[in-house]
């Protein structure tokens, strides 16, 4: 991961179980590309400890206000400089309400005050102090402020209660963070978009089907939310988890993806087909198994909607975009395609090259020609294709 590249990220840490999750938290944003310094209360220092948070960043740990290694012994001023984000996971309610108030009595608060950054809070307590009128009035304060709260959640609390108050794990904060950060290309477009394979029953236990992962499909849902849009992501047979912001929709058959995509897409400017659409069905599915014999089975088969082409070919269609996965000819077929069905852009590539696995290689094709991109993860890969049809859609 990259998309948190030359990103300056302060952390801060307060007193609360929740603490330890704060610890993965550090590690993904690293992982993500950007530079993390970790400011830990004295609280958070109970639970979690400064050697811990230094191994994770790679760089030191703030806790003193007075820490002399900062210029001019001014770290409330100094760490906040250039940041892109202070982001506070767990933001404890005695956190929160020292925040509400302008109170600063410690390193984190005072920077908190100090900052010209944006600021997001992940706030993380009992279901009681959460509901609490003193807390809920402080939160309406702080979203007067300016400052963006993630979540929290309802789950099991370390208390042995179940309810609100719960911090949002690691890998949602993260996503949140990337999302709120990277630039929003797509900001106020809602995205339709296909993904998996379909699978055809022949019987109860035998279909047909085309090889697909989803992942491309739903790293570029991830890619869409990230850049602003609202994405509805219709989904065939896969094991993937649903991207963080994302609508999705499942279905099993090609008949059901057409569908879905057709009740959905006049309500969106934007349709990105990835999925594997089986072309043939069988004429007649078999209500029971089919017992195996010593003869051979003869399928009768009838072709399946083109869900794309039907899109595409709607008297006031939204931007288009194709997938086309050869074996051969790619620049041939994958042009032939999008002029056939009129489709502004179009993303092809070589099966042999990423077919199921994290990596790939693709050009773009549009009117302007094609732009081949250079070999990477899939998520990479979203990431400058979302950013290639804002451009067409700019222009």
């Amino acid at each position: 991961m990259s998309e948190l590249r030359k990103k300056r990220i302060v952390q801060g840490v307060t007193g609360g179980i929740a603490a330890y999750k704060a610890a993965e938290l550090t590690r993904l944003l690293v992982k993500g590309g950007a530079r993390v310094d970790v400011v830990l209360t004295a609280g958070g220092a109970r639970f979690v400890t400064p050697v811990t948070f230094q191994a994770l960043s790679g760089r030191p740990v703030w806790s003193d206000l007075w820490d002399a290694r900062a210029d001019d012994n001014m770290a409330h001023i100094e760490l906040t400089r250039g940041a892109d984000a202070v982001v506070v996971a767990p933001a404890s309610a005695d956190f929160l309400a020292k925040l509400a108030h302008g109170l600063c009595d410690d390193l984190l608060t005072t920077l908190c005050l100090a900052r010209d950054c944006p600021l997001l809070v992940a706030p993380a307590m009992n279901r009681q102090m959460w509901e609490n009128p003193a807390t809920r009035r402080n939160l309406r304060q702080l979203a007067e402020d300016g400052i963006h709260v993630l979540g929290p959640a309802s789950g099991d609390q370390a208390c042995g209660e179940t309810g609100m108050g719960r911090m949002l794990e690691a890998e949602e904060l993260y996503e949140d963070i990337v999302a709120f950060l990277v630039p929003k290309p797509l900001r106020g477009w809602r995205v339709l978009i296909t993904a998996g394979p379909t699978f055809e029953p022949i019987d109860p236990v035998r279909g047909l089907t085309n090889s697909s992962s989803g992942k491309m499909g739903f790293a570029l849902a991830r890619a869409a939310r990230h850049a602003g849009a609202q994405v509805t992501l219709v989904s065939g047979p896969v094991s993937l988890p649903t991207p963080r912001g994302v609508n999705r929709v499942n279905v099993t058959t090609a008949a059901q993806m057409r569908e879905a995509v057709m009740a959905r897409v006049r309500d969106h400017g934007i349709f990105i087909g990835v999925a594997a659409v089986a072309d043939y069905r069988p004429a007649q599915s078999a209500e029971h198994k089919i017992k195996k014999g010593k003869t051979q089975l003869t399928l009768q088969l009838e072709p399946t909607a083109d869900i794309l082409a039907e899109v595409a070919s709607l008297d006031q269609p939204p931007f288009c975009v194709g997938f086309a996965a050869e074996s051969q000819n790619l620049e041939e077929y994958a042009e032939a395609k999008r002029q056939a069905k009129k489709l502004p852009l179009v993303v092809g590539n070589l099966v042999q090259h990423g077919m199921g696995g994290d990596e790939n290689t693709v050009i773009l094709f549009d009117n302007q020609g094609r732009h081949p991109l250079q070999a990477g993860p899939k998520q990479e890969l979203a990431r400058q294709i979302v950013a290639h049809l804002a451009q067409l859609l700019r222009t």
